[in-house]
């Protein structure tokens, strides 16, 4: 499976890079560290785009690393590979790359990992895919830590009579159906859960909301367009009536009044 991606997308992940450090839930990482075995780490990060896990994850970790890259997209690969800190905890940290459909991973393709992590992956797949990465993490044996799975809950302060519609119609959207591939969109973080469980796998839980003020401007208004377009492409008859809630909640945005939180949640598997 090949995910086409949009336009601008390395862009959009350099943008919410500091709005991701700032929510995913590092006290994950600490049980994380418990289970991790003696000796040189290696880390499996899967749709690892611009690297941003990385750079977040590795300088918490203990050295030396090495890190194995996952994607689709060769130029992520590249910029993700180069991004990656050069030590972690007074030990050298190096990367390869393996570009491939994550959807098809395999026990075998994670085979000697420390541990397994991922950001802002699951809501991307599939339940089969999802039940497919499960089986492989837990085969592997090692922890796997993914983050930032979104949930479908979105806050807008101050409220507005069309925020509900918005993101029912934009959560709708991201369960839609592509080709064959009904997407589970912000019911993947469940699903990845109950999966584990089947396979004896303990899972904890830690919220990790987006909270965006007047200093992440760019970004409110970057994720506020293309929320509003997903749930527009998903009810088309929304674009008219929604024409001047656009233009009031672009303007809150400018003057610094509009707040948002979108809450996520990251998930630890195997630390139990």
């Amino acid at each position: 499976m090949t995910v086409e991606l949009p336009p601008h997308f390395a862009d959009w992940l350099t943008l919410r890079e500091p709005a991701d450090a700032a929510a995913r839930a590092g006290d994950l990482v600490d049980l994380a560290r418990r289970r991790l075995t003696p000796g040189p780490l290696v880390v499996h990060d899967l749709g690892t785009g611009t690297g941003s896990m990385g750079r977040w994850l590795a300088p918490r970790l203990p050295g030396p690393q090495h890190w194995v890259l996952h994607d689709q997209d060769a130029d992520l690969l590249a910029r993700a590979a180069a991004g990656l800190p050069r030590a972690a905890d007074g030990g050298p940290v190096t990367a390869e790359v393996r570009r491939g459909d994550l959807t098809r991973l395999t026990a075998a393709d994670l085979a000697g990992a420390s541990l397994v992590t991922a950001s802002a992956l699951l809501d991307m797949f599939t339940a089969e895919e999802v039940e497919r990465l499960v089986a492989a993490c837990a085969g592997a044996g090692r922890p796997t830590l993914l983050a930032l799975s979104v949930t479908g809950r979105v806050r807008l302060t101050p409220a507005d009579p069309w925020d509900a519609e918005i993101a029912a119609a934009f959560n709708d959207h991201q369960r839609r159906t592509v080709g064959w591939r009904a997407l589970l969109g912000p019911d993947a973080v469940d699903a990845c859960a109950a999966a584990f469980a089947r396979h004896g796998v303990d899972v904890a839980l830690r919220p990790s909301p987006w909270r965006l003020g007047p200093e992440q401007a760019a970004l409110a208004v970057e994720w506020f367009t293309g929320w509003l377009d997903a749930a527009r492409e998903q009810r088309p008859e929304l674009v008219g009536p929604t024409r001047a809630y656009a233009r009031r909640r672009r303007a809150e945005i400018a003057a610094g009044r509009l707040g948002v939180l979108v809450d996520h949640l990251d998930l630890l598997a195997g630390c139990g």
